[in-house]
C-alpha cells in the first residue's frame, strides 16, 4: 500500500483519498501537505489540521479510497 500512498500524495492534481486501517479507523488526507512516509517506508504519518498526528504501520493500512469531489 505505500507505493499507492506515495503516488497519489504525488498526484497532479492531487486528489483527497482516506487511508483505513486493519482496525478499521480512517485517516483522511485532504491535501499532500496532510501525510508523509517514513524512509523505510514502513510507517505512514498523517497529520491533522489540528496539530495532532496518527502514526501508521505500513503492515495495518488495509486499503487507500479517493475520497468524492
Amino acid at each position: 500500500m505505500i507505493p499507492r500512498i506515495r503516488e497519489l500524495l504525488h498526484a497532479s492534481p492531487f486528489i483527497p483519498f482516506t487511508i483505513r486501517t486493519s482496525d478499521g479507523r480512517e485517516y483522511m488526507v485532504p491535501t499532500s501537505d496532510h501525510a508523509a512516509i517514513t524512509p523505510k517506508g514502513s510507517r505512514v504519518i498523517v497529520f491533522a489540521d489540528d496539530e495532532s498526528q496518527a502514526e501508521v504501520a505500513a503492515l495495518h493500512v488495509a486499503t487507500v479510497v479517493k475520497n468524492a469531489s
